[in-house]
């Protein structure tokens, strides 16, 4: 096997005219601009779903098992032909199987022909050239070593490590950051069964500038052409380029036929802006934008929407409201670091109307939102202390909400918690000072303060955890007038109680055996005692504390409000055994088991306004299951049953199915006394290889909160209900659905059309249909 000086072989011009060109087609402007975090080349994209494909369906040349790892500069470089001429030493002629080996590049030509004085060569095919990450064949490649040209003629190409290949009828590589292609085509489909191709006369690449740019260019659907480009300009990295992003396209009721097209704008490294025209046949033009920025110091992004003049602002509404012609939104993101441990965090959003999210928003959940937070803090950490200061407020966006319910304004508030370990003994402090504010009724300050002792005790097989503290809360009160509470008379009312409990637990295993697997199986019984000394609370204010509703894992907190207006009298003991079930050969956790109660030694007397006091001698007993029979079935329960009132006060089922290749149902059923009963099945079936209909029906049983002007008043009706058809292939998926859904708390229901179309590689057209349907269907994806 003859070796030759490596020099005198064109390993880099022969693969750089593709190796540099149309792969970066395949990561269009939107990806790169969208998916890829500011400042740096990491991207967090979702990654494409290449199974349909089977193998990257290599060409006939691929050459399996070819050494990757190492550097290729420092491997040696083999040279081989079934005969080598030389008649001066300056021309060599390789004839017969001329092959070129170092690493993982090898090149095979029939006749290679090199001038070392020159530096010029000509290789005669059929050429092939193998890399780590390339496929490619030519008919024909001259050029020069030195300058780094080269021009191929009869290009097939193919990417291994990332889907694509295509075709060129001339590559020239003017220079190892530039080249040329002349009718060349790019898809990511599977050689053979090209669903989807882009085809060009002309493509300009340079590496330099991490651009390519594409003229008379055709888009191809099996082998129809379906759109036209004169020029086109996209990225051959993950360097952001300013340009068009994918549109979103959809229709629906109220909004009528809607586009939206984004327009990228990559500002500088560290700023860009995507600017978002949207246009609805129903409503009008909307302008909306998102401008992001990274500094040394700073992230943050900024989104706001507007619309000059909503055709249907007028619209009659059934709670009579009237709304502005023009409409806004906008919110603001940001985190800034001072210094070590030290940060402040800035987060604004606004709203012009409280209909905006009903008329604008795509779905159910954006509807749904009644209260629009906004906050901004300064924030402080160390190895035992953590403290913030800022404040907070929020939006009321929920028509249905009357202005007495509008949330206070915290401003100043301040927290400051600590936690600090000494031998045996794990103390802490939890404190707040709030300002509490508001356009109407009572205003005030409040000081709430939380120290505590606790000595943990824990071993392999039990546990005992006994705490003591002081809870200790102060009020500065404005406008007791106002209040509407004739018990609030002090302006400085105040509340001290010590706060006692003790959490102890013992956990048993045994050993099983069913046939020939192993199980674990544990016993965990679980006492929890508190004590809380009784103090008469009816004359403290009630600024932003709410009752948490039962749940088992609430029967284990020594207060079940959250916020410092209140806090329970407890003389309670909490009883709660827990058992599961461990596959060993996995460790799989196969069945879970839970039940509890409180029995209460004394009555519950602390109440929120309004509530009466409660005498009876134990609480619900609230039990969980949470059974996985097997990979593909898994059954969910949650049950309170009140002795007191010999009712169920909550039940809630879930059940999930998998089956065939990528088939689900989901079923589950939620009923909370007196506040909702509802039923919700949702499902992903395959009909055939690589079809699926997805669908969900979430209804509710009755309508036990339903508000004046609901035109369904108590009865049941359909919350959400979709259906639709997707189809995933090698290098395309579609999908189609039909929607409706209740938009307002009036009952009021909208209609859409979603679509989109992704082609693989290169974008997606179309409504984003992929993460609706991740929340919409459990286990979708």
């Amino acid at each position: 096997m003859p070796r030759q000086s490596a020099s005198c072989l064109p390993r880099h011009c022969l693969a750089l005219a593709i190796l540099l060109a149309l792969p970066g087609a395949a990561h269009a402007a939107d990806d790169a601009a969208k998916s890829c975090e500011l400042g740096v080349l990491k991207c967090a994209k979702k990654p494409l779903d290449w199974g349909m494909c089977g193998k990257n369906d290599l060409l006939d040349f691929y050459v399996p098992n070819l050494p990757i790892e190492g550097d290729r500069k420092a491997a040696e470089r083999v040279i081989s032909a079934l005969k080598v001429e030389s008649s001066d030493k300056a021309h060599y002629t390789l004839e017969g199987k001329a092959q070129l080996r170092q690493l993982d590049l090898f090149l095979h030509a029939q006749k290679i022909t090199y001038d070392s004085e020159t530096t010029d060569f000509e290789a005669q095919g059929p050429l092939t050239y193998q890399d780590r990450s390339l496929l490619l064949s030519a008919d024909h490649a001259r050029g020069n070593t030195e300058l780094e040209t080269c021009t191929l003629e009869g290009v097939r190409y193919q990417l291994i490590q990332a889907r694509g290949n295509g075709i060129a009828q001339v590559a020239v590589a003017h220079d190892a950051d530039h080249a040329t292609l002349k009718g060349a085509s790019y898809s990511t489909c599977n050689p053979g069964q090209q669903q989807w191709a882009f085809a060009a006369r002309e493509l300009d690449l340079d590496r330099a500038e991490g651009v390519g740019r594409a003229r008379d260019v055709t888009l191809r659907i099996h082998n129809v052409p379906v759109f036209w480009f004169p020029y086109l300009r996209f990225p051959l990295d993950d360097r952001r380029v300013s340009g068009l992003l994918y549109p979103e396209i959809g229709f629906g009721s109220r909004r009528g036929f809607d586009y939206a097209q984004p327009i990228y704008l990559n500002l500088a490294p560290n700023f860009d802006a995507t600017l978002t025209p949207r246009v609805m046949s129903e409503r009008g033009l909307m302008l909306g934008g998102q401008f992001r920025y990274l500094t040394d110091s700073s992230r943050g992004q900024f989104d706001a929407q507007f619309i000059g003049h909503d055709n249907r602002a007028d619209d009659e509404r059934l709670d009579g409201a009237k709304v502005p012609d023009r409409r806004w939104w906008y919110k603001w993101d940001n985190q800034t670091s001072i210094a070590p441990g030290w940060s402040a965090s800035i987060n604004l959003n606004r709203v012009s109307d409280d209909h905006y999210f009903e008329d604008f928003g795509r779905g159910l959940y954006s509807s749904a939102i009644s209260l629009l937070p906004s906050s901004a803090y300064l924030a402080g950490e160390g190895e035992w202390w953590k403290l913030r200061v800022g404040g907070d407020q929020y939006q009321v966006t929920d028509p249905t909400l009357s202005g007495v319910y509008e949330p206070y304004r915290r401003l100043p508030r301040a927290t400051l918690n600590l936690d600090k370990s000494a031998s045996l003994f794990e103390g802490g402090l939890d404190a707040e000072f709030v300002a509490f504010d508001r356009d109407r009724g009572l205003t005030g300050q409040r000081f709430d303060v939380f120290p505590h002792l606790g000595l943990p005790i824990e071993h392999a097989g039990w546990f005992i955890r006994p705490q003591i503290g002081y809870r200790y809360t102060s009020y500065r009160l404005d406008d007791l007038a106002q209040s509407g509470n004739p018990l609030l008379t002090r302006r400085d009312p105040d509340r001290g109680v010590p706060v006692l409990s003790i959490d102890s637990g013992l956990v048993f295993e045994r050993d099983l055996h069913w046939g020939d697997a192993a199980w674990t199986q544990t016993l965990e019984p679980r006492a929890y005692y508190l004590r809380v000394p009784y103090r008469n609370q009816d004359d403290l204010p009630i600024f932003d504390t709410q009752e948490v509703p039962f749940t088992f894992g609430q029967m284990f907190r020594s207060n079940r409000f959250v916020g410092a207006d209140r806090q329970m009298d407890a003389n309670n003991l909490t009883l709660a055994l827990t058992t599961r079930m461990l596959e060993d050969a996995t460790g799989t956790e196969r069945v879970s088991a839970s039940l509890g109660n409180i029995r209460y030694f004394d009555d519950q007397r602390v109440q929120m306004p309004g509530r009466p006091q409660t005498d009876f001698g134990g609480s619900a007993w609230a039990g969980e299951i949470d059974l996985h029979l097997s990979d593909r079935w898994r059954v969910v329960l949650a049950q309170q049953w009140n002795p007191n009132s010999h009712h169920t006060d909550l039940s809630t089922l879930g059940v999930q199915t998998r089956f065939g290749n990528g088939g689900l149902v989901n079923f589950s059923y939620r009923f909370r006394r007196d506040f909702l009963e509802q039923v919700d099945l949702s499902a992903a079936i395959p009909l055939a290889e690589g079809w699926r209909l997805v669908g969900r029906h979430n209804y509710a049983l009755n309508n036990p909160l339903a508000l004046p002007g609901d035109r369904h008043g108590k009865d049941g009706r359909t919350l959400e209900s979709f259906i639709g058809i997707e189809r995933d292939t090698c290098c395309v998926t579609w999908r189609l659905l039909a929607r409706h859904w209740v938009r307002n708390a009036q009952g009021e229901s909208d209609n859409a059309l979603y679509f989109e179309i992704e082609l693989k590689g290169l974008g997606a057209v179309g409504q984003k249909t992929d993460s609706f349907l991740r929340r919409a269907i459990l286990g979708y994806q």
